[in-house]
C-alpha cells in the first residue's frame, strides 16, 4: 500500500483575505489601544496625580497582562480556533477602555488597562492563526507581515486622532468613543470570520498536546527559539517608545513641540511600514534569506541605541535622534516577517500557537522590563540617556543571542521549512 497523502494547503484567495482582513482589524485596534497612553500621558499625569514611575505602571501593566498570556492563549487559539478567541477579546478590550474612560482615580484606571490587556492578549496569535489556518505556507511570511504593518498603523494612528479627541471631545467621551467603535468590530468578526476553509476536521485528526508538552514542543524546536531572540533584540525599541515614552523624550528631552513630536512619531511608524510586507514577499520565496537580513538588522539596532546613550554632552542632535527612530520603527515592523516565520519552522500549522505566543512574549516581557526601568531611571532624576540604557543593552543581548543561534545552525538550515 502507498503512504498516506500528505495533508492538503489552504487554499488562500479572496475569502481568506476577507477573513484575515476581519481579523487584523480587530489587531489595528488593539495596537490602537496599547499605545494610546502615550499621546495621553501628560494629560493623564494631570487627571490621575502621578508622577512618571507610577504612570508607566499603566501601560506596563496591561503589557505584564498581554505577556503573561502568551502561552495561555496560544493554546487557546490552538484549541477554540480565532472566532471565539477574538470575540472575547474585543468585549474585554471594549470594557476597559470604558472603565479607563471613567475611571476617578488611578485604581480604576489600572484596572481598565488590565481589561485591555486581556482583551489584546488574544488578538494577535489568533489573527497569526487565521494566517496559518487560511492560506499556504509559502504565503505566511507575507500575511505575517502585512498583520505587523496593520499593527504599525495602528500604533501611528493612536497618536494624532487620539490626542486631536482628546482635546476636541474631552478625557471620557473621547475614549467612550473608541470603545464603542471597539464593539462595532465584535459584530463584524461575529458575522464574517470563520475559524478555517471548508468544514472542521474529524474528531481526532490533530489530536490536542497537553499544555506543557505543546510548550516543551516549541521549545525544543529551533525556529520558536530563533524567533524568540528575534523579536526580544528588535521589538522593544520603537514599542517602548510608542507605548509611552517616545512622545516626553520628544518634547521635554529633545525639545519638540508637542505637535511636531506626535506628527514626528506617526510620520516615522507610517513611513516605514512598505519594508515589512516587501521583505515578507521575498521571504516566502527565499527564505534563505533571513539569516543574513536578522543579523545585518539587530547589529544596527545596536549601533543606534548606542549612539543615543554614549552621545558626549548630552541627547544627539535632533537629525540623529530622527535617524534612530526610523531605524528602530523600521525593526518594528520587519519584526512579525522574521520572528513568526522564524516560529513556524518545525512545526505544523496546528500547532502554531503556542510557537507564536512564545515569541510575542519574549518580545513583550523585555519591553516590559526597559520600560519600567526607564520610568524608574526617570523619577530618580536620571535624564533619557540614563533612562534608555536598559534598552539598549537588552538588545544588543538578544542581538548577540540571536546571532549566535543564527550561525551554528548547520548549512542550510536557515531556509528548512516544516513538512506538511
Amino acid at each position: 500500500m502507498g503512504a498516506a497523502p500528505a495533508p492538503l494547503e489552504p487554499p488562500g484567495g479572496a475569502r481568506a483575505w476577507w477573513v484575515w482582513g476581519i481579523g487584523v482589524a480587530v489587531y489595528f485596534l488593539a495596537m490602537f489601544h496599547r499605545n494610546g497612553l502615550g499621546a495621553a500621558a501628560l494629560e493623564a499625569q494631570e487627571r490621575f496625580d502621578v508622577g512618571p514611575a507610577v504612570l508607566s505602571m499603566l501601560p506596563m501593566l496591561q503589557l505584564l497582562v498581554y505577556v503573561v498570556l502568551q502561552v495561555p492563549t496560544g493554546l487557546l487559539a490552538d484549541r477554540v480556533g480565532p472566532r471565539a478567541s477574538l470575540t472575547m477579546g474585543l468585549v474585554a478590550m471594549a470594557s476597559g477602555v470604558a472603565l479607563f474612560a471613567l475611571a476617578p482615580g488611578i485604581e480604576a484606571a489600572i484596572a481598565g488597562r488590565v481589561l485591555i490587556g486581556l482583551g489584546d492578549a488574544v488578538t494577535f496569535l489568533n489573527v497569526i492563526r487565521l494566517a496559518a489556518l487560511w492560506f499556504p505556507r509559502s504565503r505566511y511570511s507575507l500575511v505575517s507581515a502585512l498583520t505587523g504593518v496593520v499593527g504599525g498603523l495602528g500604533q501611528a494612528a493612536s497618536v494624532a486622532p487620539l490626542s486631536f479627541a482628546l482635546h476636541g471631545l474631552g478625557w471620557t467621551w473621547a475614549f467612550l468613543l473608541f470603545s464603542g467603535i471597539t464593539l462595532l468590530m465584535l459584530l463584524l468578526v461575529l458575522l464574517v470570520v470563520r475559524d478555517r476553509p471548508g468544514p472542521a476536521p474529524a474528531r481526532g485528526a490533530h489530536p490536542p498536546v497537553r499544555a506543557w508538552a505543546a510548550v516543551r514542543e516549541a521549545l525544543a524546536a529551533h525556529g520558536p527559539r530563533l524567533g524568540m531572540a528575534h523579536h526580544a533584540a528588535v521589538m522593544p525599541p520603537f514599542t517602548t517608545l510608542g507605548v509611552l515614552w517616545g512622545y516626553p523624550f520628544l518634547v521635554e528631552g529633545v525639545g519638540f513641540s508637542s505637535a511636531a513630536a506626535g506628527a514626528l512619531l506617526s510620520v516615522v511608524g507610517a513611513g516605514v511600514l512598505w519594508i515589512s510586507p516587501l521583505l515578507g514577499a521575498v521571504v516566502g520565496r527565499r527564505p534563505g534569506v533571513r539569516r543574513p537580513l536578522a543579523t545585518g538588522l539587530v547589529v544596527l539596532l545596536s549601533a543606534a541605541w548606542l549612539v543615543v546613550v554614549c552621545w558626549p554632552g548630552g541627547l544627539p542632535p535632533a537629525p540623529v535622534v530622527v535617524a534612530v527612530l526610523v531605524v528602530s520603527a523600521a525593526g518594528s515592523v520587519i519584526a512579525p516577517a522574521l520572528s513568526f516565520d522564524f516560529a513556524r519552522d518545525g512545526l505544523p500549522a496546528e500547532r502554531t500557537g503556542v510557537a507564536s505566543g512564545l515569541v510575542n512574549m519574549s518580545g513583550f516581557l523585555t519591553t516590559v522590563v526597559v520600560t519600567v526601568a526607564a520610568g524608574v531611571v526617570l523619577e530618580a532624576g536620571g535624564g533619557f540617556q540614563a533612562a534608555f540604557v536598559p534598552v539598549t543593552a537588552t538588545t544588543a543581548l538578544a542581538g548577540a543571542l540571536l546571532a549566535l543561534l543564527l550561525w551554528r545552525r548547520p548549512r542550510g538550515g536557515a531556509s528548512a521549512r516544516p513538512a506538511r
